[in-house]
C-alpha cells in the first residue's frame, strides 16, 4: 500500500440519497473544486477501494487547474464521512456495478447536475473507481463527455488477490489501521468492505470486459509499470474491447500514479483532453 500521511483538512458538504427497497437512505460527503468556473466542464473524481475525499489530497485540484475544469469529489458509501457500511453487511460481487448504475446517477441527481452538464462531464477514476467509471460509461454512453481511468480493474488477477491478502495482514498487525483511520470515520467499514469482497472466492469470476464495447466516449487508461495490484493486462484488455481507447503506460510509479508521478500523469491527461 502507499504510505499514508496526515489528513489534510477539507471543507466538505453532505447530501442525502433517498432510501430504496434494498437499503436505507445514504448520506454522501462531497466537495466542489473551483466552483467559480461556472462555464467549464465538470470532472467527477471516483476514488480507489480504500479512498475518500481526504485521501485524494490535492491531486484533483491540480488536475482541474491543469484542465481549466470544475471538479467534484465524493466519498462513496462506506468511506470517508459518508454513511458507513453496517459491520454485518458484505458487499455483493456486483458492488461496483451498483455504484455505477445506481449510486453515482442518484448522487448527480441529488446535486441537480442536469443532462446538459452530464453531456460535458468527465469521469476520473482510480483503481476500483476506475472500474466504476468504465461501468458508468458503458451503461450511460450519452451521459458523459469522456473518461479517464487510472489503474482500473476489468478482471481479477492473482496478483491483485495476493496484494489484497497482504494488505489484510498489514491492517491487522501493523500501524496501517490507525494511519488509514485518519481518512475514514469508520475505518473497519472502509477496509473490510473492500478487503472481504476482493478475497471472496465468488469474486474471482468478476469480469467486466463484456460491457466495455458499449463505451463510445473518449477513453484514456493509465497504469504504472510497477503497479503492485495488477498487470498491464488490465488496460491492454480495455484497448482490445474499446478500439478508440488510448493507453498511457507510465514509468517510475506503481498503483497510484497520481501520488507517485502526478506531473507526468497530469501531462498525459491534459494532452488527451485537449485532443478531444
Amino acid at each position: 500500500m502507499d504510505r499514508l500521511t496526515a489528513r489534510t483538512p477539507l471543507s466538505t458538504a453532505f447530501t442525502e440519497l433517498p432510501a430504496r427497497a434494498e437499503r436505507g437512505a445514504l448520506r454522501i460527503e462531497y466537495q466542489w473544486l473551483s466552483p467559480e468556473r461556472v462555464d467549464a466542464p465538470l470532472a467527477v473524481f471516483l476514488h480507489e477501494g480504500l479512498g475518500s475525499i481526504a485521501m485524494w489530497k490535492d491531486w484533483p485540484q491540480s488536475l482541474c487547474d491543469a484542465l481549466g475544469f470544475r471538479g467534484l469529489v465524493y466519498s462513496r458509501p462506506g468511506y470517508g464521512r459518508s454513511t458507513p457500511r453496517d459491520h454485518d453487511v458484505r458487499w455483493p460481487v456486483d458492488f461496483m456495478h451498483r455504484q455505477a448504475h445506481e449510486v453515482l446517477p442518484a448522487f448527480l441527481d441529488a446535486l441537480q447536475i442536469d443532462d446538459a452538464e452530464r453531456e460535458r462531464m468527465w469521469l476520473v477514476g482510480h483503481s476500483d473507481g476506475g472500474s466504476i467509471a468504465l461501468l458508468y460509461a458503458a451503461a450511460f454512453p450519452d451521459a458523459l463527455c469522456g473518461a479517464i481511468v487510472v489503474a482500473p480493474h476489468v478482471i481479477v488477477e492473482q496478483k491483485s488477490v495476493d496484494a489484497i491478502a497482504q494488505a489484510k495482514i498489514a491492517y491487522e498487525t501493523t500501524d496501517f489501521k490507525p494511519k488509514l483511520a485518519r481518512y475514514h470515520d469508520d475505518v473497519d467499514s472502509a477496509f473490510y468492505g473492500w478487503n472481504d469482497i476482493w478475497l471472496n472466492a465468488d469474486f474471482r469470476r468478476w469480469d467486466i470486459t463484456g460491457v466495455l464495447p458499449s463505451i463510445t466516449c473518449p477513453l484514456l487508461a493509465a497504469q504504472g509499470h510497477d503497479d503492485e495490484y495488477g498487470t498491464m493486462a488490465q488496460i491492454d484488455l480495455i484497448q482490445q474491447h474499446v478500439a478508440h481507447a488510448q493507453l498511457a503506460k507510465l514509468d517510475g510509479c506503481g498503483h497510484s500514479p497520481h501520488r507517485q508521478a502526478p506531473s507526468l500523469l497530469n501531462t498525459q491527461i491534459a494532452a488527451f483532453v485537449k485532443n478531444h
